[in-house]
């Protein structure tokens, strides 16, 4: 086994046991865990400062990770999702009840972006499924850029930190609405 796989492997096991890890993505680090997991998910929320209204985001490498919770989008839709690997696209569909309002903030819609990025996808096929995927920093700090500026934000915090480096986009992803294309965030923004 690789050292790359063991490091996936070490933190989909922390995540099945209710740990937070930390990972590079497209532009930023992010904080993930299992999105079923309450507990987990609310640890996320306390360490940044977030509110639960606010939702949280699900990363995936494969649509077969996202199937179940896009089973209210027509064929078109999913095709769009899927055209947008890779560029850094957070999608606001709507989940049908299908996410527990911790992820979804209480609202009908629920962030999903598909990811080709090396550390995401070792992540999401370690773990069998898509994960929680939020900027790593707390609320009205910069999202960090590098894995020593997560260990300042996080320190001991943080149960497994994947080593790597993010990926070519500038900051944060772009969310759009995926009924309508409008941009609720562009690219590199908070």
């Amino acid at each position: 086994m690789s050292l790359s796989s063991s490091i996936y492997t070490d933190a989909a096991r922390a995540m099945q046991q209710g740990g937070i890890i930390a990972y590079p993505t497209e532009g930023v680090w992010g904080l993930g865990c299992d999105p079923l997991n309450r507990v987990a998910v609310n640890k996320i929320l306390t360490l940044k400062s977030r509110s639960v209204g606010k939702g949280l985001i699900l990363v995936a490498s494969d649509m077969q990770h996202l199937s179940q919770l896009l089973s209210a989008q027509s064929p078109e839709q999913l095709a769009q999702i899927e055209s947008s690997r890779g560029q850094g696209i957070t999608w606001l569909v709507e989940h049908g009840g299908t996410v527990p309002a911790w992820i979804s903030g209480g609202q009908n819609t629920l962030a999903v972006r598909l990811s080709d990025h090396p550390a995401i996808a070792g992540l999401c096929e370690a773990f069998g499924g898509a994960i929680v995927s939020t900027s790593a920093n707390r609320t009205g700090k910069p999202p960090a850029t590098s894995q020593v500026q997560v260990a300042g934000y996080f320190g001991n915090l943080i149960n497994v930190i994947v080593a790597g480096k993010t990926g070519s986009q500038n900051g944060a992803s772009e969310i759009r609405e995926l009924k309508s294309g409008r941009i609720i965030r562009r690219r590199g923004k908070k």
